[in-house]
């Protein structure tokens, strides 16, 4: 077999593993600098060279130096011996969807409404919308709640990005309660106020064949058996980002889950609580499990979750 010339390929995992950085910084460092020039196996990972791995080794020593994430990454690009240089068409990476989450992300990063309204209208023209949300979005959210809680960002910078990406997913939600196929409740456990992940949720799960009912935050768990009631739901899901949301509630979880049947979901939710209170765990990214229960064509509402295709 011909030798690769930029060395052995890893998956990002393997590159975490070696560099001491976690996979959604990378990602990070990826999207919004193009310190990583991956490449896409035929089944559709990314995969890294040995020049990736030294780019961000440089790009690790100029931090420990002191400059700022940018400026480390720009002299880690510049120097770049012409060997291991990646050849580019011109413009490609403004076309590509890269390209255009580095522009969302420096736009909400910079404050820019302006500018990170039009970075998603570019997006939402030129890809589905479930790669915006999953290649995009979420990954986006993930790494700005890691800088929040690691002190590298302001609230004030936290609460303008979700807010703004909050108005545009509720504007993809409308009319997401039309149909004919089963009808879903999607809520925050008691205390949840971060429904981002939620809103992703329920629009690719409209986008399935679902009908959505969304209640949104700190929902009881006692309403939610009424409503469901009410509604005549098929399922109910409830998210949270922590463990401790559920705290105290798995009793009336369990009869919740004894009238209709639940899903639990986010990072809050366990094996251990799903099983005791015998509700499914959505233990995926909130795109791929809305796309896992996609609703056959022609089908109608019917009792208990369809199975996963």
């Amino acid at each position: 077999m011909p030798s690769d010339p930029a060395g052995a390929r890893l998956r990002i995992g393997e590159l975490s593993r070696r560099l001491g950085v976690s996979d959604h910084v990378l990602r990070a460092w990826e999207r919004r600098y193009g310190v990583l020039q991956p490449t896409r196996s035929p089944g559709g990972y990314r995969l890294y060279s040995q020049a990736d791995e030294s780019r961000v080794r440089r790009m690790q020593a100029h931090l420990a130096r002191g400059l700022s994430a940018a400026e480390a990454a720009r002299a880690a690009r510049s120097e770049e011996q012409p060997a291991q240089a990646t050849p580019k068409i011109a413009g490609a990476d403004e076309r590509g969807l890269a390209g255009a989450a580095q522009a969302l992300a420096q736009s909400l990063d910079d404050f820019d409404e302006a500018g990170a309204q039009a970075a998603l209208d570019r997006l939402l023209a030129d890809f589905t919308i479930e790669a915006v949300l999953r290649e995009v979005v979420m990954p986006y959210l993930h790494e700005l709640g890691e800088r929040w809680a690691h002190g590298e960002t302001s609230v004030p910078h936290e609460h303008f990005a979700s807010n703004l990406l909050h108005g545009r997913l509720a504007s993809l939600a409308r009319g997401w309660g039309n149909g004919h196929g089963p009808r879903v409740i999607l809520a925050c456990a008691p205390g949840e106020q971060h429904d981002l992940a939620l809103l992703a949720f329920g629009i690719v799960l409209h986008r399935c064949g679902w009908r959505v009912e969304y209640i949104g935050a700190d929902t009881p768990v006692d309403d939610l058996a009424q409503a469901a009631s009410e509604m005549r739901a098929d399922l109910v899901v409830i998210v949270a980002a922590v463990p401790e949301r559920f705290d105290g509630l798995t009793a009336g979880l369990s009869r919740l889950a004894g009238r209709v049947p639940l899903a639990l979901a986010g990072a809050g939710a366990t094996p251990a609580l799903a099983d005791a209170v015998g509700a499914r765990l959505l233990a995926a990214d909130p795109v791929t499990e809305a796309q896992l229960m996609r609703v056959p064509s022609g089908a109608r509402a019917s009792s208990g979750i369809p199975e996963r295709s």
